[in-house]
This record gives C-alpha cells, structure tokens and sequence, in this order.
C-alpha cells in the first residue's frame, strides 16, 4: 500500500490518515492515564482473527453498538468483521464500477464514519476513479448504496503516492491526504505549491455546499481567500503521508510521511500549530536537505519528531494511533504505535515530559501492515497487504534480555564511546548482533572489540572471534571513535540480537 522507492513487496499508495470522528468531552476525560513502564520493557503480539481480505487498506469502526469492522479492500469493496461470526463473505459495499485500481498503489484508500453515522448510515470513501486515477472523495448512503463524488484531484501521470486516508476531526471537518503526485523526486513540485491539492492534507466541511462546491471551506482554513492558493489546504509539504491520525486527549496529529529512499519520518503537530504547517517535502525528507530549490529562507517548516533510516529492512512507514484503550493502559496508555511496511517494527514513541520523545522498538507485526484501526473502546487492529488478514493487537511486559552501559568523552568534532552489553537474561548468548543508530552528524571513523558497519545512520556491530558469548549475567565491552558535528548524545534506543535493550542513563 505505501508507495515506495526499491524493489520491496508491492505496496498501495501511502496516503495520510485523518482526523478522528468528533470526540465528545467525557471521551476525552475518560482516557486512562499515561502509562509509566519504559518502552523498553513492552512487547507486541498479534493475533489473526480473520482471513481470505483482498489487499485490505482501511479500517473503520461503528460506533453503533454493533462491535463491526468496516475494511477497505483495494479493488473497491467494504468488508464487515464482527468478533462473533467472523469476515463476511458478502462485502457490504461495492464501488468497484468506479475504481481504478491499475497500478500497485491505485484502488480504494480510504474510509470514514460520518458522525451521525448510527443515524444517518453516511460514510465517506476515497479512492482513485476511472478513467484517469482521479483522486476522488465521495459520498456513500448505506441504506440505498448511492454514491455522491465529492472532489476530485487529478492524478494522471502516475499511479502512485495517492494519499486517499480519511477521517473526521473533533471539529466535525473531514481531512483527507493526497500524496505528492508520485514519480521520484516530486517532479511537479507538488509539496511546496499552493495552487495544488497535490502533497496536502486538505480540511473541508461536508456537512452542507457552497455556490458550485459540494461542500463548503471552513473560514478559518490557513489559505481561504488567498489569491492563487487552494483555499481547501490545511497543511503542506507532504510527500506520500499514508496514515495520520489525532490524539483525542489533546487534539495533537500524528502523521506518518514516506520518505523518498533515506529517510522515514513521523510528525507530531500539535493544536494551535497545526493551520498552514509545512512539513517540509521537498525541501526536506526527513531532516536532510533534499532538494535546495525548494527550500525558502522564509519559511517556516515543521520538523518530524522521530526519523529512521530504511537500512534496517524497512521501506515505508505505516502511522498509527495513540493508544488509549483500557487492556492495556498500565503498559501503553498514551503511547503512539507505527509500523513499517516491509520491516514490520513497531515503533513506540511517548512524550517524555521536556519537550522531547521516549522511542523504542517494541516487537513486529504480520508481514506487510498497511494500516490501524481502534474499535470505540480504543483496542487497536491491524490489516496486511499479503496474504489480507485482519489482526489484533495486544501488549505484554517483557523484561529486557540486555542493558548497555556506556562511557562518552567528546572533544572539538571527535568522540570516542566505550559500551558494555550485558545479558540479563536466563538464557546464554551465542553469537551476537548490536544495532542502533547515531544521532545526526555522527559519523564513525574507526572501532574495537566488534566488527562495525555504517549504512546511512545505522551501526551494526557483530562480535569477533574471542567475545561471540555472553552468559547470563555476563558482559561484553566495545566501541568506537566518530566524528561529530556538535550533537555529542548516546544512540536513543540499541537491540540486541533483534531485542530491546535497556539503556542505563
């Protein structure tokens, strides 16, 4: 689903999720509190509880009493799951007459409830429309199965990086991602132009129509009577956001950005700065400079909070939600969880309290992940691309089989880190693989004790010959001498043989 760069497994068009359904103030006052348990010390599971999906790439949940699962599959059909009776074999909607699904990431996108949906049956689509890939946000009456095109951006050259996630914010707006227009390298300068809906998160009122439109702009809109600006525009400078999504419990967005081969980034925009933010495509991917022409010495960007590099196996980073069910509260309650569609980690990431954000690696999900959903209650779900299944999402606490201690000495633009892994687990470790990446402008010369490689910002460093084993309660040391542009700090999170460490600060 998320449209990428290498030759990885088939992928759709990464598009931004949106806004969450409207949520009622005793919703937000009866989030469970924050979870305190370091990251480090939890675990994810999935669980499969349905197959037979057609390359799957939305879900929605009723809030109807009904416990459904609504799920997008590409072709242009709607799927219902119920936990007790299982995936229906009958979708409850077909649009297929109207959906292009040519191309690996062209098909149907996106869902969202509206919200009076328990009443009024209205639900909202987005997907790429014959006869050119039009992407295009419709109407659909369940009760008569009508379907109402809504707008439409074009989208002919390519078929990729559609966008196409949709969602309702607690404003009662409808947000929709649309990606940058694909092709390398945003060849129409889609990101940085604001008389395109290209590489946007438009924000739009469905609830009524203005003058020829089928909807209407809200007036507080960034960009409403903006000459030459598409006045439908809430943010910009997206390149293929695939999934985003709001946090109920403070209004914040959080959005996942696929990057162009180097960088994989997640934004965390919160209320009052979310109007007109530029998040930065094709400026910056991630927070490299990627196409000088593009950036404005006048411009104000958003930077992502988090960044990875693909080198590990991942590809495209699939966004999340905050979690703020109830079964899992003590362990991630306001913790915000993503994947990656080929590598499958999951990311966990966690406001620390001083403006900066906790991250760890906190287990996989199935193979090829394409997007989350959370039922009313805000247990999460997962769909996978290939083979089409549906899973649950669940935590466990797991103490960490590894703690690295570490020693720094920094100079001028040098460095060097001494690190000691030690095994606290039961279990003897024979054979072992450290990976973490160094903070930016980090670069290692030379090291010891370890075999070491760089790719991109990801060190692996593998045991030589005399320190492969390391018994329980044993210890190993190693390091490295890098170069250093001025950020002197320790690796933020280290694995251990694909485990998590835990890090003694």
């Amino acid at each position: 689903m998320p449209g990428k760069r290498w030759a990885a497994p088939a992928l759709l068009a990464l598009t931004l999720p949106l806004l969450a359904p409207p949520v009622a103030a005793a919703t937000v006052a009866s989030v469970p509190a924050a979870s305190d348990v370091p990251l480090e010390e939890v675990n994810t599971v999935t669980t499969q509880v349905a197959f037979g999906l057609r390359r799957p790439t939305a879900i929605a949940a009723p809030d109807d009493g009904t416990d459904r699962l609504f799920i997008t599959e590409k072709r242009g059909t709607v799927r219902v799951y119920h936990p007790d009776t299982g995936l229906d074999a009958t979708p409850i909607i077909d649009i297929t007459a109207s959906v292009d699904e040519s191309g690996n990431e062209r098909g149907l996108l996106g869902i969202a409830l509206a919200p009076d949906f328990a009443e009024s049956h209205d639900l909202y689509l987005a997907y790429t429309a014959l006869p050119d890939g039009a992407v295009t946000l419709a109407r659909y009456a369940l009760d008569d199965a009508g379907l109402e095109p809504l707008l439409s951006q074009e989208h002919a050259e390519n078929s990729n990086h559609n966008g196409g996630q949709i969602t309702f914010g607690t404003d009662g707006n409808l947000y929709m991602s649309i990606g940058d227009g694909g092709g390398s390298g945003d060849p129409f300068d889609s990101g940085q132009r604001l008389d395109t809906l290209l590489g946007k998160i438009v924000r739009i009122d469905v609830s009524r129509s203005c003058g020829d439109l089928a909807y209407c702009v809200p007036q507080d809109n960034p960009f409403a009577g903006v000459e030459g600006a598409r006045e439908e525009i809430w943010m910009y400078g997206g390149r293929n956001p695939w999934r985003f999504s709001i946090d109920p419990a403070d209004g914040s967005m959080w959005i996942a950005d696929v990057g162009q081969g180097r960088w994989e980034e997640i934004n965390h925009v919160k209320p009052g700065r979310q109007a007109g933010a530029n998040l930065g495509w094709s400026c910056y991917e991630g927070l490299e400079v990627f196409d000088e022409t593009q950036c404005r010495s006048d411009a104000e960007y958003t930077e992502p909070v988090f960044t990875y590099s693909p080198h590990t196996g991942g590809c495209a980073v699939i966004g999340g939600q905050v979690y703020h069910g109830e079964e899992f509260a003590d362990l991630v309650g306001g913790t915000y969880i993503a994947t990656d569609y080929c590598s499958s980690t999951v990311w966990a990431l966690r406001e620390d309290g001083a403006g900066g954000y906790l991250q760890a690696e906190i287990g996989q999900t199935p193979t090829q992940v394409t997007a989350f959903g959370a039922t009313p209650e805000g247990e999460l779900y997962v769909v996978n691309d290939l083979p089409g299944g549906l899973h649950r999402v669940s935590f466990e606490r797991a103490e960490p089989t590894c703690l690295i201690g570490h020693t720094t000495r920094a100079w001028g633009g040098g460095m060097t880190v001494d690190l000691t892994v030690t095994n606290t687990g039961t279990m003897p470790i024979n054979g072992w693989t450290l990976r973490f990446p160094l903070p930016r402008g980090q670069s290692i010369v030379s090291d010891w004790n370890t075999d070491l490689t760089q790719s991109g910002d990801v060190v692996t460093a593998v045991n030589t010959g005399h320190n492969g084993s390391i018994a329980p309660g044993g210890s190993v040391t190693l390091g490295y001498l890098a170069e250093h542009t001025g950020d002197t700090s320790l690796p933020g999170r280290f694995s251990l043989n694909r485990d998590t460490c835990a890090v003694d600060r």
